[in-house]
């Protein structure tokens, strides 16, 4: 979790707010468990938006693979490829 540049905690926090990004995307990128990845979003945004989040995302079948239904499909952004640190569009 430390050493994480401003661009990168600014990408977690993106994709943690997307309903479609599971927690494994974030893993897999950022090698951040959830865990780490709720501390990230406590230590970044303001209490109202944290709280915000988390109910959001609390039972959200969508935010874990194994849950997830087997019809939803990668989803694709159209400003996907804009992203510079996307590492897992560039494989």
């Amino acid at each position: 979790m430390k050493n994480k540049s401003i661009a990168e905690v600014d990408r977690i926090i993106e994709m943690a707010w997307e309903d479609r990004t599971p927690f494994e995307a974030i893993f897999n990128q950022f090698g951040l468990t959830e865990k780490e990845v709720i501390i990230v979003m406590r230590n970044n945004l303001k209490t109202s938006s944290f709280k915000l989040w988390r109910k959001r995302v609390t039972g959200r079948k969508s935010k874990h693979l194994k849950l997830r239904n087997k019809d939803i499909g990668r989803f694709k952004c159209s400003q996907q490829r804009n992203i510079s640190n996307n590492k897992i569009s560039k494989r």
